[in-house]
């Protein structure tokens, strides 16, 4: 028994020196290892979406229904980004477990062109649609002019945000998490400073209001591209960033579409129900669309971390499918489940126990106070059922089965969300509206499990 062991941990050791870790590292290290600096990161990120705010609504409340507004926007832009970055990260931990070096580099500088296209669709989108995309969803001049000059900075300059998540992406797609953290955190703290100086004028700095707060944003993500840029080139050693491969690639940008658009449309359709919420919200109070707003800050401080979280299995999972371990696989999103729960968990507790001491950090207003405190109470009870819904879409898109998540998304969010929160709006009591989140995410866990079944019979199960 002995020597059996001691050639396993001699093969092990060998295995570790040659192969990439996250195909001989036990599970639950390398999830830590993965995951942990993503989660750090993103949970700062939500922390500085979260100061964010919090400054904004110092100007006024009108100020703050503006960035809130502005949000199905910016989501759109940010699912763009991520949803490419999700293909390059499920295909490019693919062909590092097949070992096949020239498609590596190919999907790579694939990715970081398809980036770059796709950032100049939105900052020419920026020049023309601020104005009347806020005009259509309010009488305002105020909250129009406040989001008009908010969104127009946000999206001409948003090279610096499509070329973070880009090259982060590519950072921990072949494990490097830690160096992505590091891109990310740097952006973050970078506009924590920067957002109460430029807003309101401080050591020197101009007085710029709600522009303070974009500007605060975009010089953040410009310094985040340029870190992870600098990181990749220099300490990516799996990747081999060749001109040559930046000349489209029809199969490999096929490849990383196949799972990248539903993630896309995934964040589009959150978009569309972001601003047609707004628009059923807003039939009752400006105030209402503040408070969905804010919400939607304060649960990214819960959802974040889990989507660290899962961000991490998926180089794990797309590299022990193309290496044909199947136990790694299994083992990694059971893990992960329970992980996503205990989070999720805390979360609940949270929006429970202190609703109005989280709605007080946003100035919130007497009437925020009696709108905000029962709909935390009440959105927050989906939490837990949600941590294993984004840990089996996690599973999909690695899978590069990404068609799964898009289909659940739409029935979360169209099919049910939707559709529920209109209905409960005609009892005219807006604390009923809330209850469309239950709904939905139990009809999306549904899905999930259902998806889940086919994925694993199909494809986890031969292995």
């Amino acid at each position: 028994m002995q020597g059996t062991r001691s050639c396993y941990t001699g093969h092990i050791m060998e295995a570790t020196a040659t192969e990439n870790k996250m195909g001989v590292m036990p599970v639950g290290k390398l999830l830590v290892q993965i995951s942990l600096p993503m989660m750090i990161s993103m949970l700062v990120q939500a922390l500085y979406n979260i100061v964010d705010s919090i400054f904004v609504a110092k100007i006024s409340e009108d100020a703050l229904t503006a960035v809130s507004l502005a949000f199905p926007i910016q989501n759109l832009m940010i699912s763009t980004a991520v949803g490419t970055g999700v293909g390059i990260n499920s295909l490019l931990s693919m062909r590092l477990g097949q070992k096949n070096q020239q498609a590596v580099d190919k999907t790579a500088m694939n990715g970081v062109l398809l980036a770059a296209l796709t950032c100049i669709v939105f900052i020419i989108l920026g020049f023309l649609i601020p104005t009347p995309y806020f005009a259509s969803q309010t009488d305002s001049q105020a909250i129009t002019g406040y989001g008009t000059t908010y969104l127009e900075i946000c999206m001409k300059i948003s090279f610096g945000l499509f070329g973070a998540v880009i090259f982060e992406r590519l950072l921990q797609s072949t494990g490097r998490t830690v160096l992505s953290m590091v891109s990310q955190l740097t952006g973050a703290i970078i506009n924590c400073i920067l957002d109460p100086l430029l807003i309101f004028g401080l050591l020197g700095c101009p007085r710029m209001g709600i522009a303070g707060a974009a500007w605060a944003t975009v010089i953040g993500q410009i310094a985040a591209t340029v870190v992870s840029i600098t990181l990749n080139l220099t300490r990516n050693k799996d990747i081999h960033f060749k001109l040559r491969y930046i000349r489209p690639d029809g199969k490999t940008i096929a490849d990383i579409y196949k799972v990248g658009v539903p993630s896309i449309l995934l964040g589009s359709i959150g978009s569309f129900l972001t601003y047609l919420l707004n628009n059923i919200l807003g039939q009752f109070s400006t105030t209402a669309i503040a408070v969905y707003g804010v919400y939607f800050k304060l649960q990214s401080f819960i959802f974040m971390p889990v989507f660290g979280l899962n961000n991490g299995i998926v180089p794990i999972v797309a590299f022990n499918y193309g290496a044909r371990h199947k136990e790694r696989i299994t083992r990694s999103i059971r893990l992960c489940a329970i992980a996503a729960f205990c989070i999720m968990l805390a979360g609940l507790l949270a929006f429970e126990l202190v609703p109005s001491a989280l709605l007080l950090l946003f100035n919130a207003s007497p009437e925020m106070l009696s709108i905000g405190v029962p709909a935390l109470r009440t959105i927050a009870l989906h939490f837990p059922i949600a941590a294993f819904s984004i840990t089996f879409i996690s599973v999909f898109q690695a899978l590069g089965r990404g068609l799964f998540s898009m289909i659940t998304s739409f029935v979360r969010q169209i099919i049910v969300l939707l559709p529920a929160a209109w209905l409960l709006s005609l009892t005219g009591n807006i604390n009923n509206i809330w209850w469309a989140f239950v709904i939905a995410e139990a009809a999306s866990l549904t899905c999930c499990l259902i998806g889940f079944r086919s994925v694993y019979r199909t494809q986890i199960k031969p292995l």
